[in-house]
């Protein structure tokens, strides 16, 4: 199956190569971010129906067909994407090719390569030691992870946790709302200090935000992290009450090992990645052409720095560490199908959302003026979108608005510099919506999908998609970013 959706997607790559269009005025006529708009006011809000198929599909089968789907999720990907692409090459055949190349070379495969080295590196890293998954400990975690997410990436923190919070937590029968919140705070709203924790906010460093003004968003992020935190420990506290006395004690007659920390020379590679991430952002040596995008060179050095990474992770960590780990690839491979469906069929979305009010959403671009309001409308588009191009749409809809009319910056930084001078709220806004409501979804945030797909390899029922929103979206998450918006927008 694995062969059979990597050929499909392969075969996308080599109907482009051999196409007559691509051999022809193609590229020539595609004027990058002029032609994205354009194409943003073309595009009717159906074109869209494709990314809300993959999105139902995620919903849906896990639940109705959860066979089907384990053997057949890649396939189902692939249908949706094709779906969207044969229409789309029939009548914007310049468009079709130009818009699906762009996605993924400029945005699905940087994504996949930083996940896979996030999750490669932390997965050679082992926690080992007796740990009893009691409320005060559990919520230890959570605020270590939360912590450690904002300095190597939501993915590296999630992977380096997950299993550990896991095993503390095998003896009982009421866990799942411990990977629920662990979603939460360790996998989206702990990255949202400086550009490594999230990738809305490394956009915002490479289009001119300082990498230190992050650190503005800390009362928010603070504030919501102690109610989630708060949150966590009632209710862990509740579930471990219910727990029988058999479960409490288990394991208490074993000889308890001390914590210790294994594969620290992962810690290295971690380090690397940090250095590639920052390497690319502040070095901007030029741009080569590759199949008709310009990708810029720092971008290209950075991927290869962070494979190199990943390979020496995988050859100077022993097996027995990651065995420990009980590391796998399923996880990341899930994620990496998906995701390349939903890369591709959110393109129309994205586009018309670039297009702003000349697009099919105007109504909703339009009514987008205060802070809460773009705290808002990032924050629900990012829960079913890529968060990443979500955050730069309203990023560059701020400049439009307060910026532009009043000022004529003559860079990018220049335009964000006087965003984050005259209105600092809008962008914190922006950061705080792409960051925290990630979290609202199993596809808001891509560790979001592999920490549940490690928690069911280790045969922890997790909610379906609608599940998991309304048994902890709705109640904890929501109730937290009203009282954020009345406090902070």
């Amino acid at each position: 199956m694995k062969k059979g959706v990597l050929i499909i997607f392969l075969f996308i790559i080599i109907f482009f190569l051999v196409s007559p269009v691509f051999a022809g005025e193609t590229h020539a006529k595609a004027k990058g971010g002029d032609q994205e708009e354009l194409l943003g006011e073309k595009l009717p809000l159906w074109s869209a129906i494709p990314f809300a198929g993959i999105l139902l599909s995620i919903a849906v089968f896990p639940l109705l067909a959860p066979k089907f789907w384990h053997h057949h999720f890649g396939k189902v990907a692939a249908f949706w994407a094709f779906l969207l692409f044969i229409p789309f090459y029939i009548y914007y055949p310049h468009e079709a090719v130009h818009e699906t190349l762009h996605i993924i070379l400029l945005d699905y495969i940087p994504f996949i390569i930083l996940l896979w080295a996030l999750f490669t590196v932390a997965g050679g890293i082992l926690i080992k030691g007796s740990l009893k998954g009691k409320p005060s400990v559990n919520t230890f975690l959570l605020i270590i992870g939360t912590f450690l997410s904002s300095w190597i990436g939501t993915t590296g923190s999630a992977m380096l946790l997950i299993r550990p919070i896991i095993r503390a937590n095998k003896h009982r029968k009421n866990k799942v709302h411990v990977i629920a919140f662990f979603i939460f705070l360790v996998a989206n709203i702990g990255g949202a200090l400086t550009p490594l924790g999230d990738p809305p906010l490394f956009l915002g460093f490479l289009h001119g935000v300082p990498f230190f003004w992050t650190f503005h968003i800390f009362p928010e992020m603070g504030f919501v992290s102690v109610i989630l935190l708060l949150m966590f420990f009632i209710l862990d506290t509740y579930y471990y009450k219910k727990e029988s006395d058999e479960v409490k004690t288990m394991g208490d007659d074993e000889e308890k090992e001390p914590i210790k920390i294994v594969g620290l020379v992962n810690i290295l590679f971690l380090i690397g990645i940090i250095g590639g991430v920052l390497l690319s952002g502040v070095w901007h040596p030029g741009k080569w052409n590759i199949l008709g995008i310009p990708v810029e060179i720092e971008n290209i050095v950075r991927n290869f720095i962070l494979i190199i990474m990943g390979l020496l992770s995988l050859w100077f960590t022993k097996k027995e560490i990651r065995d420990g780990n009980e590391f796998s690839w399923e996880p990341i491979l899930e994620v990496a199908y998906l995701f390349a469906g939903i890369f591709i069929t959110i393109i129309p979305a994205i586009a018309i959302l670039k297009a702003g009010e000349r697009g099919a959403l105007a109504s909703l671009m339009m009514s987008v003026k205060d802070p809460a309001h773009y705290f808002w409308a990032t924050g629900i588009l990012s829960s079913f979108l890529d968060n990443a191009p979500t955050y730069l749409t309203f990023f560059n809809s701020a400049l439009g608005n307060f910026v532009f009319p009043h000022f004529n910056p003559a860079t990018e930084a220049q335009a964000a510099h006087l965003l984050l001078t005259h209105n600092p709220a809008v962008l914190k806004a922006i950061s705080a919506g792409a960051v925290f409501m990630g979290a609202n979804t199993y596809i808001g945030n891509a560790p979001n999908f592999m920490v549940k797909s490690i928690a069911e390899e280790n045969n922890i029922e997790m909610p379906s998609f609608f599940g998991y929103i309304i048994k902890y979206s709705l109640p904890f998450l929501i109730t937290s970013f009203i009282l954020v918006t009345l406090v902070f927008f």
